[in-house]
Order: C-alpha cells, then sequence, then structure tokens
C-alpha cells in the first residue's frame, strides 16, 4: 500500500473574546460599547458598523424606554454606529428557542438587513434569546458578529460570556447549535432591576455551580450571602455575578475545551438532569431551577457513592435551598424518563458518557459510568413532597 506520511494538517483560528461590566453601558456618554465596534467597511470609506438589534420581549416590557435608549445611543455616537431600522423584538424565554418560525423571523430580518460577516448583531436579552438570535447570526454568512448585552443573572453570570448557541428540537435541548464566540459581552447591572424574583435568584444557580468546581472561597461567600440574595438585600449579589462570569469566561479562554472536542464538560456539572426536567416539564422549570435541582442531584449521587461526604452534599443543597430554590419535582417520582437524560447528554457531546460529580468544594472529578440504581434512589428521595419551583 502507497504511504501517506501527509494526511494529517493540523491548524489553529485565533479568537479574541471582549468583556466588560459596566453599569449604564447605554448611556450616551459611555464610549465603551461604540469603542468596541470596529467598521464595516475596511476600506476606510465609511468608519461606522453596521448594526441590527435585537430585544428580548420581557425585557421591553420591564424597560419599555430600551429601543428609544439604543437609538439615543446610536445618534451620540453617529460616528462610529450605523443602527439599521428599529430593534426586533423577540419572545423571551424557550419560546423563542422552540418555535422554527420566530427562528426564520430573525434571520429574514438579518437578511432584508444586509448585514454581512463584518455586521453587527447587538442582542439584548436573557439566555434563551441570545441563543436563538446568536444561532441565526452564526449560520448567517458563515457568522455575522454579534455582541451580547444579557439581561439576567442566568446570562450575565454564565451563559452570555459562553460560545454556544443554539434552539431546540425533537424535544431536545440545544439539539440545533453552533460554536460561534461572541464579538463582545457587555454585563450591564441595572438591567437586572426589574427581573422577577424567580428569574433573579435563577443565575445564582450557576454561580454556585462554578464556585464548587473551581472557586471554594467563592462557594463560601453564596454560601454566607444565600439569604441575603434571595431577599434581594445583598451588597455581593453583583460581584458574585461578575466573578462567575469569569470563572466561565477562564474555563473558555485558559484552555477549557471551549468547543467541546473532548469527552468532557466540566461546567456542564449538574446539567444532564436539568436539561431532561426542563423538556420533561415542557419548560415549566426555568433554567435555572433545573440547574439547582440537577446539582442538588449530583451531590447527592457524589455522596452515596463515596465521593464526597455527606456534610459536603448538605452545604450544597442547604445554600441552594436558602437561595431560595426548591429542589424537588414530581417528574423526580418516575426516575426511568430523567434517566434517559444520561444517554441524551453522552450523544449531545459524542464519545463516551462523561458526567462531573464532586470531591470536595472546589474540586469536581470525571466519572464515565452511573450506578442507575443508586441514581434513582436519589432521585427517588429528592420527589419527596415535590413542588414545582416557583
Amino acid at each position: 500500500m502507497p504511504d501517506h506520511p501527509n494526511t494529517s494538517h493540523p491548524f489553529e483560528v485565533s479568537f479574541v473574546h471582549r468583556f466588560v461590566s459596566e453599569p449604564g453601558v447605554l448611556s450616551p456618554g459611555s464610549p465603551t460599547l461604540a469603542g468596541l465596534l470596529e467598521p464595516t467597511d475596511e476600506s476606510g470609506t465609511d468608519p461606522r458598523a453596521r448594526c441590527a438589534a435585537f430585544i428580548d420581549a420581557g425585557l421591553l416590557a420591564h424597560h419599555p424606554t430600551l429601543g428609544a435608549q439604543i437609538a439615543d445611543y446610536a445618534a451620540a455616537h453617529a460616528d462610529k454606529i450605523w443602527l439599521v431600522g428599529e430593534p426586533e423584538v423577540v419572545p423571551g424565554g424557550e419560546a423563542c428557542k422552540n418555535d422554527p418560525a420566530i427562528l426564520q423571523r430573525i434571520l429574514q430580518r438579518l437578511h432584508d438587513d444586509k448585514l454581512c460577516r463584518r455586521s453587527y448583531a447587538l442582542i439584548f436579552g436573557g439566555g434563551a434569546v441570545l441563543d436563538a438570535v446568536g444561532y441565526a447570526a452564526s449560520i448567517t454568512h458563515r457568522g455575522i458578529r454579534q455582541v451580547r448585552l444579557p439581561s439576567t443573572t442566568l446570562a450575565q453570570g454564565d451563559s452570555g460570556v459562553g460560545v454556544k448557541n443554539g434552539v431546540n428540537a425533537f424535544g431536545k435541548k440545544n439539539f440545533h447549535g453552533t460554536f460561534f464566540p461572541p464579538f463582545a459581552v457587555l454585563n450591564d447591572p441595572t438591567l437586572l432591576t426589574t427581573l422577577s424574583d424567580r428569574d433573579w435568584r435563577s443565575g445564582f444557580a450557576e454561580a454556585v455551580k462554578v464556585a464548587l468546581l473551581k472557586d471554594p472561597a467563592l462557594f463560601e461567600l453564596i454560601e454566607r450571602e444565600a439569604a441575603a440574595i434571595n431577599a434581594r438585600e445583598s451588597a455581593h449579589a453583583d460581584e458574585i455575578l461578575d466573578r462567575s462570569a469569569r470563572l466561565h469566561l477562564d474555563h473558555i479562554t485558559e484552555g477549557g475545551d471551549p468547543f467541546e472536542m473532548q469527552s468532557a464538560r466540566p461546567l456542564d456539572f449538574g446539567h444532564w438532569s436539568a436539561h431532561k426536567l426542563e423538556s420533561l416539564t415542557n419548560y415549566e422549570l426555568r433554567h435555572g431551577e433545573a440547574v439547582a435541582i440537577g446539582l442538588a442531584i449530583d451531590t447527592a449521587y457524589s455522596a452515596a457513592i463515596g465521593l464526597c461526604d455527606g456534610a459536603t452534599a448538605a452545604r450544597v443543597r442547604t445554600t441552594l435551598t436558602s437561595l431560595g430554590f426548591t429542589l424537588t419535582h414530581p417528574r423526580l417520582a418516575d426516575p426511568g424518563p430523567v434517566l434517559g437524560g444520561l444517554e441524551e447528554f453522552r450523544e449531545h457531546l459524542g464519545g463516551r458518557l462523561t458526567i462531573t460529580l464532586l470531591e470536595t468544594v472546589g474540586q469536581g472529578v470525571e466519572v464515565h459510568q452511573i450506578d442507575e440504581g443508586a441514581m434513582a434512589r436519589v432521585l427517588a428521595s429528592l420527589a419527596t413532597d415535590a413542588a414545582p419551583a416557583r
């Protein structure tokens, strides 16, 4: 047989992740957003960036002047920003990820606005809207630049800084998706002030998750502040979300396998069951609520098989309940459908099953097999006196 010594040709692609946390980022006097954008026309003839804005309908309901704020900001920086048309309003929550007609409408707008690969989709909203518009932008011309302005604690502390985009299909979370890093992410804490209590607490589940894996001091801070966070009286809430975002960002930019080419997905600790519970409840459970339950499941299972001690699992559960999460749900009473999430999790990533569990606060461990009998007992124990999270 002929020898083929040069069949493999590795190459690398470099990305830059721009992350800023700043109150009042749309104040006309703030140079931050305008300063991040690059001209769409590389020739230098036109120094402006061509931009289309997309707004989460839930955000707009609480900030009805947001469209005018965006227009005023663009006018104040007219030498750098060319805002194309009125903002497109996108239904918030999982609705925008479940309805193909909404995705098609977003794609139509990107087409009609004649955006090119050096143009920008400015996305204001929660994680689901960031996912859906980001997915549409990533498949238009194989990638229009997206600037994310997350408006929920969940998006500011976690998903907003991520490199994933997606929509749901076939009853599965993020079945259609892409890896396409945002051009920039701007966290503005003033966008969080009108969140419902339910949406406010949701993002702190992801902060607990990343702290358990990477930062014991952050977990201890959340542990101390949990009740105050739930009451929206914590002076450390913005700091916790910022530290959570930066831990997620460090994982992405410092060798954490951002495009998930390997078999492990450590920052999805607690997520195999969370994703399944979301679909089983027809998305009645918010993502953060499902993650809180998922963390309780996987820490209890870690203790059940001797990976971590019972005291650690109890600390995690107490912290989550002090944050206001309900850690039980009627769907846990029938373990079979929930356990089906293990295979869906494996299939979504490919290769062998890899689940992150907990050894101690700050230290995760990867396992490749789950004792389904022991896991079913954990699920059944959490189903006792179950009630949906509110």
